[in-house]
């Protein structure tokens, strides 16, 4: 038979330490996709003008 120790293992520490970073990795990722849903539904600038532009001769 083994010898069971009483000393956690460091694949607990690690589990928990994954589930942080996955979960901070979503919430940043779902943070990330509603600002560009906010920018695309608002209007930008209007669209530049050929025939304002300065001369550039």
């Amino acid at each position: 038979m083994t010898d069971k120790t009483d000393k956690p293992g460091w694949t607990g520490k690690a589990a928990i330490a994954g589930a942080a970073i996955g979960s901070a990795a979503l919430a940043a990722a779902l943070l990330y996709a509603s600002r560009r849903k906010d920018a695309k539904d608002k209007p930008g600038a209007a669209p530049a003008r050929p025939e304002d532009a300065p001369e550039t001769d």
